[in-house]
């Protein structure tokens, strides 16, 4: 969740929000932020501490952040996220993670936390096939992201009509989410046909958010969808399909795609009926899927490699990526220009990728309607 003083209150789920400074500069405000390891910027590596977990988070390790930070920078990047370019072109601060309790948070908070899940843990361990069930999220979803917004409203504005002032130019991101909760079921024995049928219960959640944020105060929302999971490195290195079971024209396993369009279209349906409930509120449904599929398809039009599909950051194999030797291990190397490529590290992209993707989003086509249309003031 992000949130921004005098500018869109941006807010993302994995939860960010930005706050503006107070300059009188009627600029969005940006809000509360829920959304999945493509937003986090620092959370994951805050709560691991805090829990004492044994897990290893590589965005501290170089060569993340390369690119524009120079330095590993909490992002599962070789440099910035689409957040970053939102507070950017707004005039506004990176964001910070929430669970860092530092900053001024009516500068903006970031509540994503990698690996986060629309489900809650307890939720998706009722659904695994495996007994005991592996469940690898984290008490990070969108129900605790949720809470940790509304542990923070209290410092951004107290009465009714301050609040309603306050986050009528606020701008909340809630997503990209869903593709860890997937994840989490196939690593629980279950197939794509029976994942499909979960598929509403994950888009639920994520309209229950939306709900529970506009109820807070939220008026302008962007909803991502999914990205083509079928395309992500590691899930095509996992994999061992007949050649039949991909797509000639990208390489990238059609099932899994299949499941994804299935996801954004049953989300950008949840979201036009949020829009008729709530129609003082502005929805933007944001596409991931198409940008990518496109450089995927085409990605010399687009400057990257005629390899689209391999990593930069990684080692061995068709697609540069394994998982005993990830970004950040002992020497593992990144390529020698991240702009050419589309994927940073097997699931995450770099931020050549997340530029174009960020644009698409701003200027259209690829959001409904696009940022800089909605209006915010």
């Amino acid at each position: 969740m992000v949130t921004w003083r005098n500018s869109p209150f941006y807010s993302k789920f994995h939860c960010g929000i930005f706050c503006g400074k107070d300059s009188g500069v009627q600029q969005p405000l940006p809000a509360p932020l829920l959304a999945p390891p493509l937003t986090d910027t620092g959370n994951l590596n805050v709560y691991v501490l805090s829990k004492d977990l044994s897990i290893s988070v590589n965005t501290e390790k170089w060569p993340y952040g390369q690119t524009f930070f120079h330095h590993p920078a909490d992002r599962f990047s070789d440099g910035r996220l689409i957040l970053d370019f939102l507070a950017e072109e707004f005039g506004l601060p990176f964001v910070e993670p929430y669970l860092a309790k530092k900053g001024c948070f009516r500068q903006g908070a970031n509540f994503a936390v990698a690996g986060a899940t629309a489900l809650d843990p307890t939720v998706l361990k009722q659904i695994s096939l495996e007994k005991p069930a592996i469940v690898t999220a984290l008490n990070t979803s969108l129900n605790f992201q949720l809470n940790w917004f509304k542990e923070l409203k209290p410092s951004l504005c107290h009465e009714t009509k301050e609040c309603r002032k306050y986050f009528d130019r606020s701008f909340f991101v809630v997503g990209e989410i869903g593709l860890n909760d997937y994840n989490n079921m196939f690593i629980n024995g279950l197939n794509v046909t029976q994942v499909h049928h979960y598929v509403p219960k994950v888009v639920d959640t994520i309209a229950n958010a939306i709900k529970g944020l506009i109820y807070e105060g939220a008026r302008t929302l962007l909803v991502p969808g999914n990205v083509p999971m079928g395309c992500l490195p590691t899930l095509l290195t996992s994999e061992s399909d007949e050649q039949s079971f991909y797509d000639n024209r990208t390489g990238c396993i059609r099932r899994f795609n299949m499941l994804s369009r299935y996801h954004n279209s049953q989300l950008l349906r949840a979201i036009k009926q949020l829009r008729v409930k709530y129609p003082h509120s502005k929805i933007i449904y944001a596409d991931y899927y198409k940008p990518l599929i496109n450089f995927v398809k085409f990605p010399q039009r687009y400057g990257f490699t005629s390899t689209p599909l391999r990593v930069c950051c990684g080692k061995g194999g068709k697609y540069n990526w394994n998982s005993s030797e990830l970004c950040g291990m002992p020497n593992v190397s990144a390529c020698h220009d991240p702009s050419r490529y589309i994927f940073w590290d097997g699931v995450h992209l770099t931020e050549a990728a997340y530029r174009i993707i960020f644009n698409s989003w701003l200027k259209g086509p690829y959001a409904q309607p696009p940022i800089q249309d909605a209006h915010l003031h």
